[in-house]
């Protein structure tokens, strides 16, 4: 069985709930991340996605917006010890491609689709040409 923790990124990037979101889309953008995890302290209050930043835009969101208007609240998330299969099932079903991963309390890291998607394809990669 694989785990959560063998594939998530633990490389966070992070932002505040009164950061600006502008200021928020370009750290992503530099990162090449799709999401990034609001921080209220130590604790996880949200996550704010690509989603999230199509939505502002096309809401045309004020140069003054915060992260915390427009990040998705109380996010999904999973455990490091969790099986892969199960976050991707939480995916699916959620309709969301990120799920902040927690040690507990604490956050431990973040998994992407696109980090499942390698789980899955790593066994069918083409062998001696």
């Amino acid at each position: 069985m694989s785990v959560v923790a063998n594939h998530m990124s633990r490389d966070l990037l992070t932002v505040g709930l009164d950061d600006r979101l502008g200021d928020a889309a370009k750290r992503m953008v530099a990162r090449g991340v799709g999401a990034v995890l609001a921080m209220d302290g130590d604790r996880l209050a949200g996550i704010l996605t690509e989603r999230d930043l199509l939505k502002a835009v096309a809401s045309g969101f004020s140069t003054d917006a915060r992260v915390r208007d427009w990040m998705t609240r109380h996010p999904e998330t999973i455990e490091a010890s969790d099986a892969t299969d199960h976050a991707a099932a939480l995916m699916i079903h959620g309709g969301f491609r990120h799920l902040p991963v927690m040690d507990g309390s604490a956050v431990a890291g973040i998994i992407s689709i696109r980090d499942l998607m390698r789980v899955a394809l790593q066994d069918m990669a083409p062998r001696g040409v």
